[in-house]
């Protein structure tokens, strides 16, 4: 049976709207073909920065025939009853309908019978609907059409459309539709700086094939194994181990098509702030991954960051562009790090909105108390004293727990 191949080639689309935009595009077009009677084998997703692309196996050649039958008035009833089920059923004269026997008496009953229209008329229907109505969670309009009511919306500019339906013994067919102006076809273009020239595509497999030649890797999940297997490979060359996480590494597979694994360091005086701090600045400010020695598991002044193109000159630039960003925004984290250590935690406490009689926070004082014992016992495990503001008999009788 045929395959359809379908791809929406944009801009590049945020990380975070990927795995949904996928999923989404794979359910809406399933339940429009088996709404229409095109019960297929299998439909699976896939999404890069710049393409959504759905792959569907075992598409039917065109829809059943059906065949309905529509009760109409009983035999005798007045001609205008008759006229409108003539015009209901679709019939020419009221000799076309069977007349069939009932409790009540005989009554008309047309029997309708629908051919099923070709696949590929059906899916050139479906298709622009899903794009048009596609809930994007933002979306935008660009160009002189989006001056016009109703134009298409999109999360970042749509440049082509490619939809190939046919079996696969077969060259397939051009799904012909078009969607604000851009006409589906059977060409596309893969990675923007290492192969943009077009090319043409028939059906999932070549079509993964040559992008796979032009630099470019169809599946996420294939892109998130690269990472992870080349990140880890590098770490281990150099006698680090990679912090691993799942939502950092998802989200940097949503960022590339390609993706090439590098290593970049940092002043090692920035690993004297607590390492939480490190790895949250490495990680949200530039998308990074940090490592760690595996014998003490500290941090080391090293981190892992993935390119989006092999570089002549090996990454040497894009390795010094994100160390000098990262060394940027360590020292700013390790500004604020270092402001806030001047300020002991009494002091924020007697400053907090809860006044400095603590009037408006009395369900707070048991439990400040409680965590002052614990934040400033010594080694021998003595208290210091606090201010009589935080702890006060006033409040320790109250609180039975809190003694000041």
């Amino acid at each position: 049976m045929p395959d359809f191949l379908l791809e929406l080639f944009s801009e590049e689309s945020p990380a975070r709207m990927q795995a949904r935009a996928a999923e989404d595009l794979r359910k809406l077009v399933a339940e429009a073909l088996v709404g229409a009677g095109l019960l297929y084998e299998g439909a699976k997703a896939f999404v890069t920065p710049r393409r959504l692309a759905l792959a569907v196996k075992g598409v039917p050649v065109r829809q059943p025939d059906v065949k309905e039958e529509k009760k109409g008035p009983r035999v005798g009833a007045p001609e205008g009853a008759i006229q409108g089920f003539l015009r209901a059923a679709g019939l020419k004269s009221i000799g076309e309908a069977k007349v069939v026997p009932d409790k009540k008496g005989d009554f008309y009953l047309a029997v309708i019978e629908k051919p099923g229209r070709p696949a590929i008329e059906v899916i050139a229907e479906i298709v622009p609907e899903v794009v048009k109505t596609f809930p994007w969670p933002k979306s935008m309009r660009w160009g002189e059409q989006s001056a016009q009511p109703g134009s298409l919306g999109w999360v970042r500019p749509l440049h082509s459309i490619v939809a190939t339906f046919g079996p696969e013994t077969e060259e397939p067919d051009i799904v012909a539709f078009a969607v604000d102006g851009i006409k589906a076809g059977d060409e596309t273009r893969g990675h923007r700086f290492m192969a943009p020239r077009p090319f043409k595509v028939r059906r999932f497999e070549d079509y993964a094939a040559k992008l796979e030649k032009a630099k470019v890797v169809l599946d996420p999940e294939r892109r998130k194994e690269i990472i992870l297997a080349d990140a880890k490979n590098l770490a281990f060359a150099q006698g680090y181990e990679l912090l691993e996480d799942a939502g950092l590494l998802a989200e940097v597979a949503g960022l590339v098509e390609w993706p090439v694994v590098l290593m970049g360091s940092f002043d090692q005086a920035f690993l004297a702030m607590p390492p939480e701090i490190v790895r949250a600045t490495i990680r949200n400010n530039q998308k990074c991954f940090v490592l760690r020695d595996p014998r003490t598991s500290q941090l080391v002044d090293k981190f892992i960051l993935v390119a989006n193109i092999e570089a002549e000159d090996g990454g040497k630039a894009i390795i010094a562009g994100n160390e000098r960003v990262i060394r940027a925004r360590l020292a700013d984290a390790k500004f604020f790090y270092d402001t806030d250590l001047k300020t002991r935690l009494e002091d924020r406490l007697t400053k907090s909105r809860v006044g400095p009689n603590f009037s408006q926070g009395k369900h707070f004082r048991p439990t400040i108390c409680n965590a002052s014992r614990i934040l400033t016992a010594g080694r021998s495990g003595e208290r210091r004293a606090w201010p009589k503001r935080i702890c006060s008999p006033r409040w320790s009788a109250n609180s039975p727990s809190c003694r000041g």
